[in-house]
């Protein structure tokens, strides 16, 4: 490979595999240029998320994953919540809280948080019933 040819295009490809971080069980899947971290619960997201060192610095992996144009999106419930690589596109929010050059999604963050408050409130209606 010479300095002018194009980088080596790279795929990802998942079947069944799982992350666990403080016995928050994660699933994985992709669709090639895209990776998926299936966060189970808000709670879930929380313990991942404090239990990332205080150092943890996303630069060295958004590089990585720009250099390799893939996009890795970490969802909660169901909801897209931060995108980190390609596709990524930080704003005002992941700056306020220190995070970029990861995009938070402000309605992924709501809707995973009343998903699981409606959770919750169907879980009490069952249990009351």
């Amino acid at each position: 490979m010479n300095g002018t040819d194009p980088p080596a295009p790279l795929s990802i490809t998942t079947d069944d595999l799982t992350l666990t971080v403080d016995g928050v069980r994660m699933d994985v899947r992709s669709t090639g240029d895209h990776v998926f971290v299936e966060v189970p619960s808000v709670r879930g997201a929380v313990r991942v998320v404090r239990n990332l060192p205080v150092e943890a610095d996303a630069t060295g992996p958004t590089r990585f994953l720009v250099g390799a144009d893939l996009t890795t999106e970490f969802r909660v419930r169901g909801r897209t919540v931060a995108v980190l690589g390609a596709a990524a596109r930080p704003g005002p929010i992941a700056r306020a809280l220190g995070v970029s050059p990861a995009e938070i999604r402000l309605a992924g963050l709501v809707g995973a948080g009343w998903s699981g408050l409606s959770a919750a409130a169907d879980a009490v209606r069952r249990f009351v019933d």
